[in-house]
């Protein structure tokens, strides 16, 4: 056997060796003289033996023992280590003593002092990792589907062990926590063969089985909503759930007379969320857009609220009504199109040449409308979101594709005096003292505040408060004098709830006006149009 394997079977410790004339230190800090030892005490033959049988011993997994049982009394006259030393001439060890130290304590206790480290091998623990992924979620909680399953039977619970269309809404809002207008949506992801009946057996594999119960609620509404072969949300998949809320929201209640008009309120809905949800603009809402957006917290607020008017997002009436109205005054041929002309006359002429024709060029947002050089009602709204609230994200997107000429990202001062000079021509015209654009490119400099002075990014943009003063300026005439001379009152009014957008305070305002026309017209004509009647709302 080769001598050489015996480093990787045994330990030895050369304090062991108990020599008197050389101490433990000086043998740690002299390591040539311990290799000096350490191959004398090899080279006896009693090692060689010694060595064999340890091995031996270790192979069949007896317990290996360097220096015997330490335990008997008669350890130290039968210590099978060979002496390194000629018989009689060994050095006398150094005494020990009986009291315990700390020093033969701990010989005594370790591990390393009873015999070879083989012997004290501890078995890895098996460690069990607690599952992380599930395919269809995390299940809920056991206390939350007894509950679940308790509220199902107690609803269920019929000679028809089932519940029909206009008998589900309470299982949509009590057990399933959604607004009451998803119920038919709901309805009908369940009764896939249109039996008009959802069973308990149905309902529990659709709601508790597909554990639909323990996610949140945008993932909830959103596969609801949407089709079974789709991972998004399309305009169309929103009409059922605009259908059932005009149907049974008391706020829309004097609407229901009127089709036409309930048609019109739906679409005017889904195209206010596609335009603040659908960043990427294509038509396709995905689930990640929905949970950034807030219409899950505007749709709850809907079914609490009786005055559908203090839903300020999406669903006021007030704000639609606004919106129709507006594009019914340019619509001058109620064909449902405006051409550029007629947008030209929004707010009082006071959008410029250059600017309507780049809304016209589509380079903001490609048109809806299949008549070339026409702009759409939908268009429209996309358009008057965007003039109307410059502080929001997707007006200062629509803008600056507006501004950015060349399409590089950035907007320079060039493009910036390309349609400025448009504004400046026209102050001119009707005798405003004119202000040179050098002065103007200053002021936008110093309110934007941007990373480099010679462009503005959207980035920038988006980071002042102050950026849609930036579009009135360039072509918006008389949003830009009603900047240099701000009304105190207005302001003061911003200050007190800082919660309203640019568009709240725009609709309320506009919404007082219009309604206030209507009523002359009323008085002074005895009666109005047809469409005037079907859109007026409870004041």
């Amino acid at each position: 056997m080769d001598i050489d394997t015996v480093d990787e079977v045994a330990c030895f410790d050369p304090e062991l060796l108990q020599l008197n004339e050389v101490s433990p230190f000086a043998l740690k800090t002299s390591p040539q003289l311990v290799e000096e030892l350490y191959s004398q005490w090899l080279s006896l033959p009693d090692t060689a033996q010694l060595v064999k049988s340890l091995i031996n011993d270790a192979k069949v997994g007896n317990a290996i023992h360097v220096f015997g049982n330490l335990s008997n009394p008669n350890a130290a006259g039968s210590n099978s280590l060979p002496s390194m030393f000629p018989a009689g001439n060994a050095p006398p060890l150094s005494p020990r003593s009986s009291s315990s130290s700390p020093r033969t304590s701990k010989q005594r206790n370790s591990p390393s002092s009873l015999g070879s480290p083989l012997k004290f091998v501890i078995e890895p623990v098996e460690e069990v990792i607690p599952q992380f992924y599930f395919q269809n979620g995390r299940p809920p909680p056991r206390d939350l589907k007894e509950h679940c399953l308790s509220s199902i039977n107690h609803l269920f619970n019929n000679p028809l062990n089932g519940l029909q269309i206009d008998e589900f809404k309470s299982v949509t809002k009590d057990v399933c926590k959604l607004p009451s207008f998803l119920s038919s949506a709901l309805f009908r992801k369940i009764d896939i063969d249109c039996t008009g009946i959802v069973t308990r057996d149905a309902f529990i594999k659709f709601w508790v089985d597909n554990n639909m119960l323990a996610m949140d609620v945008a993932t909830q509404a959103f596969k609801i909503i949407k089709q079974s072969d789709r991972n998004y949300l399309t305009q169309v998949d929103f009409k059922p759930v605009l259908q059932e809320l005009l149907a049974t929201h008391p706020g829309l209640e004097f609407l229901r007379g009127t089709p036409e008009f309930q048609e019109r309120y739906a679409e005017t809905v889904i195209y206010r969320i596609f335009y603040y949800i659908n960043r990427s603009g294509n038509g396709r809402l995905t689930l990640r857009e929905l949970k950034r957006g807030n219409l899950i917290t505007a749709m709850q607020q809907a079914d609490e609220e009786d005055d559908i008017n203090k839903v300020l997002r999406y669903f006021s009436y007030e704000h639609f009504y606004v919106i129709y109205c507006k594009f019914w005054e340019l619509d001058t041929d109620h064909d449902f199109y405006i051409d550029k002309e007629s947008l030209m006359k929004y707010g009082n002429y006071a959008l410029t040449y250059r600017i309507v024709d780049r809304i016209f060029s589509q380079v903001p947002r490609r048109f809806s409308s299949r008549v070339e050089g026409m702009m759409s009602y939908e268009d429209f709204v996309y358009f008057m979101l965007a003039e109307e609230d410059k502080s929001s994200e997707p007006s200062l997107e629509y803008w600056f594709k507006c501004i950015d000429l060349d399409g590089n990202g950035v907007l320079t001062s060039t493009e910036l005096q390309f349609f400025y000079e448009e504004q400046l021509h026209r102050m001119e015209c009707i005798a405003l003292e004119p202000v040179l654009f050098e002065d103007i490119l200053c002021q936008i400099v110093d309110m934007i505040a941007p990373e480099r002075e010679d462009y503005i990014t959207l980035r920038d943009l988006k980071g002042c408060k102050l950026s849609g003063n930036v579009f009135n300026i360039l072509f918006n005439l008389n949003k830009f004098m009603a900047f240099e001379t701000r009304d105190p009152f207005l302001i003061r009014q911003e200050h007190e709830d800082p919660t309203l957008t640019e568009w709240d305070r725009f609709a309320h305002r506009e919404y007082v006006r219009l309604s206030m026309e209507e009523d002359v017209e009323d008085v002074s004509n005895g009666s109005a149009d047809v469409w005037e009647e079907s859109l007026e709302a409870p004041f």
